[in-house]
């Protein structure tokens, strides 16, 4: 099923003549495919499709919000989101965008909807096949898996903004056990985006086979205040709580350790950090927001400078600003809040930049953290996290031993403080993208 631009102007139009001051539609549909494959048999093969529609409108400056994933009754979808407003409170920062013309972002690629079945199965087969012929010690596989996707987003207003767009999605990944003398350990490999492009299975195997076989052998690490090295993967993880300090929604409700440090040092003078709608084929691009404000880059920290936040149209309204194009939305089923399109921690200068072999080489003693376990334990409000890891152990420039069952401690703002080098090569996982990142003392414990 595809959006339906004269059911979106009906809705509108039902929503003005019955007393609404304002009116939005958002509609969204798509399609998918996934395929999971062991051991060169399939899984599980689905096929899945979504539509749907949200309304929100405002009398005077009261909000109602509701949706519906049918046709049939978007009259008592209009009504019930009049009853809503009807019953809210007036906020006189609420409001919808104008139109407002913005840029084009690659991020359809018609080869991802060309992907059969049959051609899926063959990807994750092929992925399997390289990650167990990559090294005898890969026993087992727990899934290697292949996914597609197709979406239209429709978002019109009484203010006469009308935009869509199409986008695709294709990711793959694998996870699998390595084993030796009675031991095991897991590994894993994934990449995706928008376009076939950003897949490559020969690297997916190859990454799955590497991080279980690394680990085999691992000790415990030393109880140090050492640098370490975070592998881009786990920056993502480690980042993805740090995405939420940039919400200006949680700076508003003093729920970020950011708050009120705006043109402040966050970080070291090696460290930039943006946020952008406009990466070609990355997993949070799109040419307009959840609002329908146009997508652009937002620079949140540079050289270590604070340089502001995230904001969708209501934050930006409540701290006299604009709007960063940072609204982003849980499908049709909550009104827009505030989030990230795709961050990227990079290096303020290419100076910082050296082969991840040259950064091993700088470290004395410390550890490649290739892994991390609860993350979500870290303390978005404080920054403090403490969370387990595993890696490599590193002495004199060289790598020594794996290591497994280490935690590493500290805040958020002591990483990005201590943060002195990248490597040269920059990773999307999801919507977080980073090299791996050099930082100096950090607390280790085995």
């Amino acid at each position: 099923m595809k959006t339906d631009l004269n059911l979106a102007e009906d809705i509108l139009r039902e929503a003005l003549s019955r007393g609404a001051t304002e009116a939005e539609v958002y509609m969204f549909a798509s399609k998918g495919l996934s395929v999971d494959v062991k051991d060169q048999e399939v899984e599980a093969l689905e096929g899945a499709s979504d539509w749907g529609y949200a309304v929100r409108v405002l009398k005077g400056k009261s909000q109602g919000f509701s949706y519906s994933n049918t046709k049939e009754n978007w009259k008592q979808t209009v009504q019930a989101a009049l009853e809503a407003a009807d019953i809210t409170p007036e906020d006189r920062f609420n409001g919808f965008c104008p139109p407002e013309d913005g840029l084009e972002v690659d991020i359809y690629d018609p080869e991802v909807t060309e992907i059969n079945p049959e051609k899926a199965i063959q990807w994750a087969m092929e992925i399997e096949k390289i990650c167990r012929d990559t090294d005898r010690r890969i026993k087992k596989t727990r899934k290697s898996s292949v996914s597609t996707g197709e979406a239209e987003v429709l978002l019109v207003n009484s203010l006469g903004l009308n935009k869509s767009y199409r986008a695709t999605s294709v990711d793959a990944q694998i996870v699998v056990a390595a084993e030796e003398d009675g031991e095991a350990q897991m590994g894993w490999g994934w990449m995706g985006g928008r376009s076939l492009k950003e897949v490559d299975l020969q690297r997916i195997g190859l990454d799955a086979a590497r991080r279980a076989t690394q680990l085999l052998g691992a000790r415990k690490a030393t109880t140090t205040q050492a640098a370490v090295i975070l592998e881009s993967s786990t920056v993502a993880e480690l980042f993805g709580v740090l995405a939420g300090a940039f919400s200006s929604e949680n700076v508003q409700k003093g729920k970020s350790f950011l708050a009120g440090k705006t043109d402040e040092r966050v970080g070291s003078e090696a460290l930039e950090i943006i946020d952008s709608g406009l990466l070609p084929w990355r997993t949070g691009s799109r040419p307009f927001d959840a609002e329908g404000i146009p997508s652009k880059e937002t620079i949140l920290v540079k050289e270590g400078i604070l340089r502001g936040y995230l904001y969708n149209l209501y934050t930006a309204r409540k701290s006299n600003t604009v709007s960063t194009s940072s609204a982003v939305r849980s499908g049709i089923y909550s009104p827009p809040s505030v989030g990230i399109s795709n961050l990227l921690i990079r290096p303020s200068s290419e100076d910082y930049v050296k082969p991840l072999e040259e950064l091993i080489r700088k470290i004395k003693k410390g550890m490649v953290v290739t892994e991390v376990m609860g993350v979500h334990t870290a303390n978005p409000v404080t920054g403090e996290f403490s969370i387990g890891a595993s890696g490599l152990w590193v002495e004199n420039g060289e790598i020594s031993y794996p290591v497994r069952e280490a935690a590493i401690s500290g805040t958020l703002l002591e990483l990005l403080r201590k943060t002195v080098a990248f490597s040269n090569e920059v990773r999307f996982y999801g919507r977080i993208g980073s090299s791996d990142l050099l930082i100096e003392g950090i607390n280790i414990s085995g």
